[in-house]
């Protein structure tokens, strides 16, 4: 098998709880239990040798292979092909019904012959914490158990195991229409173990895992034209979000590169409120009303914590259950993917000084406005002294959207979404008719717009820019005309538009900045950003620059991978980097394709 696939060759299955990666060859080698953010046990794709992996593939994959999903489901198919016959082997994790916090996650393999006969080889080589931990091999005629530190890892399958060392292998053949399979449970030590599957249980269990995903897929109320990646996308969303709190994830893995030999490699499997809360209005736009409300709670549960302490309110990240501790640290004993080291985990940015995020919280509740006139007094009490507290306190210098380690500036996006903070706080307000000190948010709101009007336009560039004093453009300013800060077809607004085209726009593809002309801290390139080309599609739109912006959008579109995924960034072959999947490029892909449609639909007279 190929030691590092490139990132787009992967499909994610997963359970609510947490997730896998599977590559176009059939190999597992990303997945980590029983959260998204726990040490992994399989890692192969951030070091082939000593991450461990669980491969379940054709013994000689000579023909070619197809990676797919089943319509409207979380459910991959990778089906090998060659002269002797056509295999596939079907990857799914069951969702968790229940939602509360399981340290019991499943995966399942299934394995068909299709047409003629296919000789099929397992190899499960778990390696936990991070391939740090030693386990124990305990292997008898029901199966293989792999005891390691606080965690099992159980294994079942239809056909016989053998030990290989401290691992497992095993061949099945199957005749035209045979089938059979693996089940793979992880839990805490001495957890029961998982019954040996049967043929028929594993095929009642894939059209019960289907009929959940089609049957929350139907409340999408997406009419529009490109159906397919939007749903993808949602799903997407869905199965990056933790069940048991409702926060999103950003991405489900760690430490894949921005640029391959590079450093710029962070775990991506935490909760930014930035991303969590532009999700919102994507889920109602689409009718998931029941996701936007669960992470608007958590959102608001976080501001409750804080309340009345000498800290700021909210930090720029947290765990999925809300725990702020992220503390970063590296992998020395992994050689990262294709060498891109350092491997981090944790993720030290969570300490940093964010302004926008505050903006985005308050966009995020007030999207949601029934939602939140469902939330406590106490909850509307939060919300309204951490903007008492921000009236004095939005006026810093900060690290910005991009978590730049380069030192802080008076980021421009920061002071936009300052603006919005204020805004949306007396619209809420208002709508709520809550208790709220409006004259101060007032006067704090209208302070924050002079300024960036004052200081944040470049008479050199004809645009509004990266931070006060300089002239490098900011892709992060694409926003600003859907937060309303600006109208989207005023004169400034359209010169910056103007001046992106030119400086961050590669063959429709969008670089959020220069960090040649605005050093970021860091060694290194990095590939253009998904999530701006799509929120440059959206300021096209609202710019009256329709074609332009279909253009875009459906040019982006060819820059999925085969089953319809984006991962950080689209390198300079066209090739995807960054940890993948990733949330925030999925859901400004909704945000786009919904304000594209809506302005085409008023163009053709619908």
């Amino acid at each position: 098998m190929d030691r590092y696939p490139p990132i787009a060759e992967h499909g994610l299955v997963g359970d609510l709880q947490t997730a896998a990666l599977v590559s176009s060859q059939g190999v597992v080698d990303w997945f980590a239990a029983p959260r998204f953010d726990s040490p992994s046990v399989f890692a192969a794709l951030l070091d082939h040798d000593g991450g461990g992996y669980l491969r379940l593939a054709p013994e000689h994959p000579d023909g070619t292979c197809k990676q797919l999903y089943y319509p409207d489901t979380a459910i991959l198919v990778t089906r090998f092909m060659s002269p002797d016959g056509v295999g596939e082997v079907v990857d799914f994790m069951p969702p968790d019904r229940i939602r509360t916090a399981t340290d019991r996650h499943t995966l399942v393999r299934v394995v068909r012959s299709v047409r003629g006969t296919v000789d099929f080889t397992l190899e499960c080589r778990p390696r936990f914490d991070y391939g740090r931990a030693e386990h124990r091999l305990e292997l008898d005629g029901n199966g293989a158990l792999f005891r390691a530190p606080g965690i099992d890892g159980h294994l079942r399958a239809t056909f016989p195991l053998e030990r290989d060392g401290l691992d497992v292998r095993g061949k099945v053949t199957l005749e035209s229409g045979e089938s059979g399979g693996i089940v793979f449970t992880v839990c805490a030590s001495g957890g029961e173990a998982p019954a040996p599957p049967t043929v028929d249980g594993l095929a009642e269990q894939i059209e019960e895992v289907g009929r959940f995903w089609q049957h929350w897929l139907r409340r999408s109320r997406y009419r529009g034209r490109w159906p397919e990646l939007v749903h993808r996308s949602v799903i997407t969303l869905k199965l990056l979000t933790y069940a048991p709190t409702g926060a999103l994830i950003a991405a489900a893995t760690t430490g894949l590169p921005e640029q391959v030999g590079g450093e710029r490699n962070w775990d991506y499997r935490f909760t930014w409120v930035r991303d969590g809360s532009l999700s919102v209005r994507a889920m109602l736009d689409l009718g998931f009303v029941e996701e936007a409300t669960a992470f608007v709670h958590w959102l608001v549960d976080r501001l409750r914590e804080r309340a009345g302490k000498e800290e700021e309110p909210l930090q720029t990240m947290y765990r999925i259950d809300g725990d702020p501790h992220l503390p970063e640290e590296t992998l020395d004993h992994f050689e990262g993917y294709r060498g891109s080291f350092p491997v981090r985990i944790g993720n030290g940015a969570a300490d940093q000084l964010q302004l926008d995020i505050y903006g985005e919280a308050l966009y995020a509740v007030s999207q949601g406005r029934e939602i939140a006139q469902q939330a406590s007094f106490e909850g509307w009490q939060a919300l309204a002294r951490t903007l008492d507290w921000f009236a004095d306190a939005w006026d810093r210098p900060d690290e910005g959207i991009w978590e730049t380690r380069g030192g802080r500036q008076d980021f421009t996006y920061s002071r936009v979404m300052s603006w919005v903070a204020f805004d949306h706080g007396m619209r809420l307000a208002e709508y709520l008719r809550r208790p709220a000190d409006l004259e101060r948010w007032r006067h704090a709101r209208d302070a924050v717009f002079d300024q960036v009007m004052e200081r944040g336009w470049s008479d050199k560039e004809r645009a509004f820019v990266q931070h006060y004093g300089g002239d490098v453009l900011d892709a992060s300013l694409l926003l600003m005309p859907r937060v309303e800060f600006i109208a989207p077809r005023a004169g400034a607004w359209l010169s910056t538009l103007d001046a992106m085209d030119r400086k961050l726009v590669s063959d429709s593809l969008v670089y959020r900045y220069d960090p040649a002309a605005s050093p970021d801290g860091l060694r290194g390139s990095e590939g253009t950003f998904s999530l701006c080309t799509f929120l440059y599609v959206d300021a096209l739109v609202r710019a009256g620059r329709l074609s332009q912006a279909r253009y875009t959008f459906e040019k982006m579109l060819t820059y999925a991978n085969h089953v319809g995924l984006f991962a950080e960034e689209v390198g300079p072959s066209g090739e995807q980097l960054g940890n993948f999947p990733q949330a925030f490029t999925h859901l400004s892909l909704i945000m786009a394709a919904t304000t594209l449609d809506e302005a085409l639909d008023a163009e053709e007279g619908r």
